[in-house]
């Protein structure tokens, strides 16, 4: 009896796991309204490579990857919450705080942001030359690596 009920358990584990994190490829009309403002603001002139969701168990997030390899992700509303640039290019400036890209140029000029992600905390900015910065909700920096 130990045995089946084991077994039933591992099997219900799997079917729920392989659900719960589902990656499909989706057109580009199908990104939260949002989500394609963004794109259309600040990627106008780059091809989109792939869009997707993934649903897992309650979410759902969305991301776009374009031909230049840059990539962004999306909350289920369609709000950005992670967008990565290639090696050689950087994050549109429009989409960094104006607090940060003021810090930014102030400690950093001319070291271009490769990666900028935001979360209920604050942010977290990637420059080209490695550093790591992050930032709580009131811009004010909380860590530097």
């Amino acid at each position: 009896m130990k045995r089946m009920l084991m077994i039933m358990v591992c099997v219900l584990s799997l079917g729920t796991a392989a659900w719960a994190d589902d990656d499909k490829p989706i057109r580009f009309n199908e990104l939260p309204a949002a989500a394609q403002t963004f794109i259309q603001t600040h990627y106008s002139g780059e091809k989109v490579a792939l869009s997707k969701v993934e649903s897992e168990f309650l979410n759902k997030e969305y991301s776009v990857i374009f031909v230049n390899g840059d990539k962004v992700e999306f909350d289920k509303n369609g709000n950005w919450t992670d967008v990565k640039a290639t090696r050689t290019g950087a994050v549109p400036a429009a989409v960094i705080p104006a607090r940060i890209q003021s810090y930014l140029s102030e400690n950093f000029p001319n070291i271009a942001v490769v990666k900028l992600e935001q979360d209920r905390y604050g942010y977290e900015v990637k420059l080209a030359n490695g550093r790591e910065l992050e930032f709580n909700k009131q811009f004010q920096l909380t860590d530097l690596d």
